[in-house]
């Protein structure tokens, strides 16, 4: 892993956090470059990145320096379980009737 990965640059922290959690490098690159969201985190001036991939959703911590270059704070990632479509009210009551 590099500490510079097509121009965004990794803390050792985030390399760490990396390699201990099993995230390629790549995938946290895109996540940071093609969000599926994004909000402010609770360090100032950072913003938290997160991309659902399969059943895994990967979070990147990032913000600017004083060169104005992004710099990753720490990356993690969590399972994800998809949820049920609601069935409506009338699917509902005529499948208990049937």
């Amino acid at each position: 892993m590099q500490n510079n990965f097509k121009g965004l640059i990794f803390t050792n922290h985030a390399l760490q956090r990396l390699k201990d959690r099993n995230i390629k490098q790549g995938d946290a690159w895109a996540t940071w470059n093609r969000p599926d969201k994004s909000r402010f985190a609770k360090n100032k001036g950072a913003w938290r990145y997160l991309r659902t991939w399969d059943n895994t959703q990967i979070e990147v911590v990032a913000k600017k320096n004083e060169k104005n270059e992004w710099i990753v704070l720490s990356v993690w990632s969590k399972k994800v379980v998809p949820k049920k479509a609601k069935k409506s009210i009338w699917k509902r009551i005529f499948g208990i009737i049937e």
